[in-house]
């Protein structure tokens, strides 16, 4: 899996700028800035790092250092000043308006970035750092698999965004409700197939593992970009290894997350 580097390190600072409120699960939050005039946009899975308030906090602390040193100085702060810092996917960049979208699924429970989703209004100031991209299609591929849970649905849009029908391409989304299926506008050549759990029971990402697991898949060399709860991606991964024979070079797999293990910071 080679890694796109992202071309700045510097830590930007924006602010939000204003929120969609989804249908289902899902919120779409709009952070813009000045900052924003030196971030690079590589597209595919696009990663960045949110630094954001913890509650009772009347500033943002953000490290000055934009190197890797970075952590070092975050983790040398206390943890009653330093922000929480999670990672998540560039939705939509838009370089004329200084804007960038990120789109959130609202967990249940005191999860903190749902809960400053939530509750952020126009003018909260975030913190934003680039970390690149995953997904780079190899030379040679005839259509790409796209698989995910609803923490995926973020990068793998992104990825049919950016790739505008050129690879032929089987994607499929496992959301929690029917409410949070998407109207896309996709080309002829992309068949997503979304899945719906509707109270079905299991862990996420398990509807979609077993409907892949099943599916008969079009003939030819395919990539591979699925991410989700970390059961997902490396189980469907040794499927495809191991059962149908696919290079492990042409796998993208990324656990975005653990099933009852909170993400430390």
């Amino acid at each position: 899996m080679n890694r796109i580097k992202p071309v700045s390190r510097r830590v930007l600072s924006v602010a939000v700028v204003r929120k969609e409120w989804r249908p289902g699960n899902f919120l779409l939050v709009t952070v813009g800035g000045e900052d924003l005039k030196d971030f690079r946009p590589i597209g595919v899975d696009q990663a960045f790092r949110l630094l954001f308030r913890r509650p009772g906090q009347d500033r943002l602390w953000l490290p000055s250092r934009s190197d890797a040193t970075w952590m070092a100085q975050y983790m040398m702060t206390g943890k009653a000043a330093r922000p929480y810092v999670r990672f998540y996917t560039v939705r939509h960049f838009w370089p004329d308006r200084n804007e960038l979208d990120i789109e959130f699924v609202l967990h249940e429970g005191d999860s903190p970035a749902s809960t400053w989703a939530r509750g952020a209004r126009p003018g909260e100031p975030v913190g934003i750092l680039d970390e690149g991209a995953t997904y780079s299609p190899p030379h040679g591929v005839e259509w790409q698999l796209l698989v995910g849970d609803e923490t995926a649905v973020p990068a793998i849009l992104s990825i049919l965004d950016s790739d505008e029908g050129a690879l032929p391409s089987e994607v499929f989304l496992e959301v929690p409700s029917s409410a949070d299926i998407q109207k896309l506008n996709t080309p002829q050549n992309v068949s997503v197939h979304w899945l719906p759990r509707d109270g079905r029971p299991g862990l996420p990402g398990r509807y979609a593992l077993e409907t892949v697991m099943k599916a008969a898949l079009p003939a030819g060399r395919f990539a591979t970009f699925v991410a989700g709860e970390n059961h997902l991606p490396t189980t469907l991964r040794r499927h495809l290894v191991h059962e149908r024979g696919v290079d492990k070079s042409d796998i993208t797999f990324v656990g975005y997350w653990r099933h009852g293990r909170a993400t430390p910071g």
